[in-house]
């Protein structure tokens, strides 16, 4: 009986102790990933901008096929949303908050219980064809499990953008 409770103080101990650190790391997040397309730009931007293609080459929808998906707003343009319902990625919505056409995609992206993040797509002139760079901001607050979720945000994240940035470059290049 002394055994357990020696070790169960060592586990509450180590559990406070990791907790505890949390408020030690950045509140803030980021993750970016990017890729090269050898196709214009005016190829590639509208199979960004336009949220419908995103089950092309998300690979968050490939992952769920399942996933319910619903449209609101200006199709491609400021305001345009698109939400989703999925047991294995989770619920959440995207809407766009800024549209350049052919140069950038500004995003707001919320899931289920998590304060929202902003996100940016680039498009830029590379060669004969286009750079696209991929990013996600946030801010994790005070909640010190959040801020680990944050810290681990660029591994966690970004194998994700980099499946579905090269899902894109396949589509845009064929």
């Amino acid at each position: 009986m002394d055994r357990a409770i020696k070790i169960l103080k060592y586990v509450v101990g180590i559990l406070v102790l990791i907790l505890a650190s949390g408020y030690l790391l950045p509140a803030t997040y980021t993750a970016q990933r990017s890729v090269t397309i050898n196709a214009p730009v005016e190829k590639v931007f509208p199979l960004v901008v336009n949220q419908k293609e995103w089950k092309r080459w998300s690979v968050w929808n490939q992952r769920d096929p399942s996933m319910q998906l619903t449209y609101s707003g200006p199709e491609g343009a400021v305001g345009s949303k698109w939400s989703w319902k999925s047991k294995s990625e989770g619920n959440g919505g995207m809407e766009w908050s800024a549209v350049e056409a052919n140069k950038r995609i500004g995003y707001i992206l919320a899931m289920e219980d998590m304060t929202p993040a902003t996100g940016d797509l680039i498009f830029a002139p590379q060669g004969n064809g286009t750079k696209v760079t991929w990013s996600i901001n946030g801010n994790a607050g005070m909640n010190p499990v959040f801020r680990w979720f944050g810290y681990f945000m660029d591994k966690m994240v970004g194998p994700d953008f980099d499946a579905g940035l090269n899902n894109l470059k396949k589509i845009a290049e064929a």
